[in-house]
């Protein structure tokens, strides 16, 4: 799709709600993705009907996409737009957070995230993580489009869906948000934003083996990339990283050498797709960095007990 027709498409009102669970994100919320030559660019998308694309809706207002897999339980990727960061330590975050209805329900009452209780319990859980998941397993609800890029209090509260997360070791939680999150948000803020610069960023993971609560699939590897834009649609920057859990640094890359990787790490899972982050554009000269930060050693060999009975080998 061009550019030109996706902005006639977000000049229709917002009371015509589309649900949000959408044949095809590029129509329904293209304004998350970068749009290099002109052209509307997501990363790769499987085929098959386990995947399914999200626009991530509250209240009636869209917020970030999501392409979420139904049979691991975890998002593939969410893509967003970064205007300009907010103070993520004052913003209230809530204790449970939303599900997605249209997974579950066939005929949905309603389009928006919404709390689990609002989908009938024999249907609930049936293609989405819950709330019971992640309870008392040692794992976090590790954000994919993060609280601290959203700069209004709106945009926050609506990263808490559990189509937003996967689960993320808590020492790795910390150290993605200091390694990579907010070394993204430092360089955007810096260079992008004050240079009139349009910054997009799409964050994924890799489905791993293991499962906690024999539901949900732990990731092996995630990974984050961003693009900036001029005007006239031209990149002027992009970067990307990529972390697994035995790694001891995080490596700061090209975006091409991030869709190698990808690539190959998706084509184990029998994907049998090259994967593009940004349909194959946003290519600029980077050369790759060794980031050495707070970073520790994870390994599923040293989990505590309670992460141990919570966790299946598939």
């Amino acid at each position: 799709m061009k550019l030109h027709e996706a902005l006639l498409l977000l000049l229709l009102p917002l009371s015509a709600c589309w649900a949000e669970v959408v044949e095809d994100f590029t129509q329904r919320c293209p304004g998350f993705f970068a749009t290099p030559n002109d052209v509307i660019s997501p990363p790769t998308r499987f085929n098959g009907d386990r995947y399914k694309q999200i626009c991530q809706t509250q209240n009636g207002e869209r917020f970030f996409a999501t392409f979420y897999d139904t049979a691991n339980k975890i998002p593939v990727y969410s893509a967003y737009k970064f205007n300009r960061l907010g103070n993520c330590r004052k913003c209230t975050r809530p204790t449970k957070w939303f599900i997605e209805p249209q997974l579950d329900e066939p005929v949905p009452e309603n389009i928006d995230m919404a709390k689990e209780s609002t989908v009938r319990s024999e249907n609930r859980g049936h293609n989405q993580a819950l709330h019971k998941d992640y309870k008392k397993r040692g794992y976090d609800r590790g954000h994919l489009a993060p609280v601290c890029h959203q700069n209004l209090p709106r945009c926050v509260l609506a990263t808490f869906t559990l189509t937003n997360a996967a689960p993320q070791l808590p020492e790795f939680n910390k150290d993605w948000y200091h390694n990579v999150e907010k070394k993204v948000s430092e360089i955007l803020s810096s260079t992008c934003i004050p240079s009139n610069l349009r910054a997009y960023v799409v964050t994924g993971v890799v489905p791993g083996r293991e499962e906690i609560n024999n539901r949900v699939r732990i990731p092996s590897h995630f990974w984050t990339a961003f693009c900036c834009l001029d005007n006239n649609n031209r990149t002027i920057r992009s970067s990307a990283f990529l972390a697994e859990y035995q790694q001891e640094t995080w490596p700061q890359m090209s975006v091409q050498d991030l869709e190698r990787r990808l690539t190959t790490l998706y084509n184990n899972l029998n994907t049998n797709i090259p994967f593009t982050l940004f349909g194959g554009g946003c290519y600029t000269a980077q050369n790759i960095q060794e980031t050495k930060g707070k970073r520790r050693k994870y390994s599923f060999e040293q989990k505590s007990e309670k992460r141990r009975k919570s966790i299946k080998t598939v």
